[in-house]
């Protein structure tokens, strides 16, 4: 009787897998089959109520019939799964011959790449990169820089004042100077540049702005000379516009250095012969100098053992020399067009 019902399920088996064309009917076919109330299944929990020397010819009866659903199965599912994933593979087909949409590509902005590539060459020479407050104390600022009451850069059109006559926003990055100068104590070297914004009162056109990014530089240590300064401002200059470039110093004056000096390069673009952006062959970049004697002193350093150098320059400056920038509001308008010709920065150098 029992042999007569596992017939039964077979050809109810065959005929079932001849109606199967898709993935749905193959599941449906499983879940018939071989879930726990599958047919199979029960054959397979019979076994037991079988008598002992009837279940070896019983057990293989079934093996039979559930051999043949696993064959099937098998088979019909890795053909449905090769199916789909060829189904997929068709939908997600990207047609290479079809012309490519000209998705613009963004770039550094020109300004900050010049900050990143002084950085650069500084700290390969052992300098820290610092920053400080934008809001300053006068005492900072003026005072603990040689620049005493009634000194014409205190004039307030040269100066944003906040709070009277003792905090500003700061028209130069000195003050970060002076605080490491006073956290150094008089007993701690110091090599450091310090680039930020800055801000004095002035009328915005091609070549001024009310705020500019300003990178200033101070070594203190023994024996450090002005000779000192300008293998350092060789190194920089050369790095920043090539290896032809030469540099000489002018005397000037500045409150917290002594001697002062003004940098110059000989212009890159002519070679010295005179053209529209340097007009006797050279280009002045920035301004340097010996720390000033009293400015060490009331930092904590005695002048008489410690020495050192400064400079500064404004980015904005370096850069618009650099890539023939003629406006300096270039760098600060929200028109993404302006920036389009410093994409690739090599083919814009003079």
């Amino acid at each position: 009787m029992k042999n007569e019902i596992i017939e039964k399920i077979k050809n109810e088996l065959n005929e079932d897998i001849e109606k199967v064309n898709n993935r749905k009917d193959l599941e449906e076919l499983k879940l018939k089959y071989m879930s726990k109330k599958g047919k199979i299944t029960e054959l397979n929990s019979e076994i037991k109520n079988i008598e002992p020397d009837k279940r070896r010819d019983f057990g293989k009866l079934v093996n039979e019939v559930k051999d043949t659903f696993n064959s099937f199965y098998d088979e019909k599912d890795k053909l449905y799964k090769n199916l789909e994933i060829n189904e997929k593979l068709e939908k997600d087909k990207i047609d290479i011959s079809m012309p490519t949409y000209n998705i613009p590509i963004g770039a550094p902005n020109i300004l900050e790449k010049t900050i990143e590539e002084v950085e650069e060459v500084f700290m390969s020479m052992g300098y820290d990169v610092v920053d400080g407050p934008e809001i300053e104390l006068d005492k900072y600022n003026f005072e603990m820089l040689n620049i005493p009451k009634g000194h014409p850069a205190r004039d307030a059109q040269d100066t944003f004042y906040v709070e009277g006559d003792t905090m500003l926003l700061r028209s130069q990055t000195s003050p970060v100077q002076v605080r490491c100068m006073l956290e150094g104590e008089g007993i701690t070297p110091i090599r450091v540049i310090c680039p930020g914004k800055t801000y004095r009162r002035d009328d915005d056109d091609a070549t001024h702005s009310h705020q500019f990014m300003q990178i200033e530089g101070l070594i203190v240590d023994k024996n450090i000379s002005l000779s000192d300064l300008k293998g350092t401002m060789d190194v920089i200059m050369k790095k920043l516009f090539g290896n032809n470039v030469q540099t000489r110093f002018r005397p000037s004056f500045y409150p917290f250095t002594e001697p002062s000096v003004e940098v110059d390069i000989s212009c890159f673009k002519c070679n010295g012969k005179g053209c529209n952006i340097c007009k006797d062959g050279w280009i002045t970049i920035c301004g340097a100098g010996v720390v000033h004697p009293h400015v060490l002193e009331m930092s904590g350093y005695d002048p008489k053992v410690w020495s050192g150098f400064a400079f500064g320059f404004g980015a904005e400056r370096v850069t618009m020399v650099k890539y023939g920038i003629g406006d300096i509001r270039t760098f600060y308008n929200t028109d993404l067009r302006s920036l389009e010709n410093f994409d690739r920065l090599e083919e814009n150098i003079w």
